[in-house]
């Protein structure tokens, strides 16, 4: 075949396919719109769901909630359930000065950002036994005006699946479940505050919800400061199985005995932080607990305020603070205390003192009522 006649060949195949093929691409850039649009969305999508599965690599699904007992403020929530929704789980107990001092904090962030997307779940992992009472827990959820859900992780259950050792502890989830930031302690609000609206403004986007979440912080108005530089007492156990440091009576802890300890006769006497007994104690895993109708607690300690986790007996114990040798008074009375005097009727936390600065003090706490009993002191 001659060149002429294989040109004349491929001349009747070529501009066919070439008048095809050009026609194909008017077809498709003059269409109908909406096929461009369903292209750019599912770009979209997929450069949204590569994004999210770079999440997924870099951060822990976040367990289940397991083994609650009970719940207060909803039903039963679970993690599964809540996706879709930012869920902060906040690890506490209700006698710890350090998780209470948090509570503000969670409250108002509840009454900011519910009905943002944002699910608050306090898991109250208790660290002594009467913690466990659901009635206690309820009181301590009244006295502090929580909202949000609360539930009793009365065996530590969910603690040990988020591998938890401490309170307070938060957890912020995404929407897809996976744990994105955590805290420890307290301090960290507006840190842990602007990751709260950082998921809920993914959620939003990821949802196509029209939601405006402001990026300003705030503090309480309840909040309460606290320079933890300035604090040189740590807390302190009074039961055998828990304390750090010995008491600092010569007779010491005696493991399930009753002894009769003697009160230093005089404050110079004293080494800080250590808790002097007065009167016949017994000697408990977890606490002090008074035999004789009258006792007497000193500590000289520096700090600002001083609390105490303590419980009456059959009847309501009545305690007498004094500081330096003084009757506490409006000025320095903690907020359990009037006119020096405080009732101890449940297990809790009481603030004794509350003074104007972090020095070095001497409280001596007189208590009446046979069966009261001490658990810690903790200071702020």
């Amino acid at each position: 075949m001659n060149k002429w006649l294989v040109g004349l060949v491929l001349a009747a195949v070529v501009l066919p396919l070439l008048v095809f093929v050009g026609n194909l691409k008017v077809d498709v850039s003059q269409g109908d719109t909406s096929s461009g649009t369903e292209v750019a969305t599912a770009a979209a999508a997929a450069e949204k769901s590569a994004a999210r599965e770079g999440i997924s690599d870099k951060f822990p699904e976040a367990p289940e909630l397991v083994g609650i007992s009970d719940w207060i403020n909803s039903g039963p929530l679970t993690i599964a359930e809540l996706r879709g929704k930012v869920v902060l789980v906040d690890f506490w107990t209700y006698t710890c000065i350090n998780c209470i001092r948090t509570l503000p904090y969670l409250s108002m962030w509840n009454d900011k950002y519910s009905d943002k997307g944002l699910t608050i779940i306090g898991v109250h992992s208790p660290e002594f036994d009467f913690e466990k009472d659901l009635d206690n827990v309820k009181k301590a959820v009244t006295k502090y005006g929580i909202k949000y859900a609360v539930a009793l992780d009365n065996e530590h259950e969910t603690w040990r699946a988020f591998r938890n050792n401490y309170w307070p502890h938060k957890y912020l989830i995404d929407l897809e479940g996976r744990i994105r930031y955590d805290h420890i302690g307290e301090g960290g609000y507006d840190e842990t505050e602007k990751v709260v609206q950082q998921l809920l403004k993914e959620r939003a986007k990821a949802m196509n919800e029209k939601i405006e979440v402001k990026e300003e912080t705030a503090s309480p108005e309840n909040a309460v400061g606290v320079d933890f530089s300035s604090i040189a007492t740590p807390e302190i156990y009074l039961g055998y199985q828990f304390a750090r440091v010995n008491l600092g009576n010569d007779e010491g802890f005696q493991p399930e005995q009753t002894v009769g300890y003697v009160a230093p006769s005089d404050y110079g006497s004293l080494v800080p932080n250590s808790v002097y007994l007065g009167g016949r104690w017994k000697n408990t895993p977890d606490s002090m607990e008074l035999v004789s109708d009258e006792g007497r607690i000193t500590l000289k300690y520096t700090a600002k305020a001083v609390n105490i986790v303590a419980g009456p007996g059959q009847q309501p114990a009545l305690v007498q603070v004094m500081l330096n040798g003084n009757f506490v008074n409006s000025t320095n009375s903690g907020s359990d205390v009037k006119k020096s005097l405080a009732t101890v009727d449940g297990q809790r936390l009481y603030n004794l003192v509350m003074d104007d600065g972090y020095h070095t003090k001497v409280v001596e706490v007189n208590v009446k009522g046979k069966g009261f009993r001490l658990y810690t002191f903790t200071f702020g």
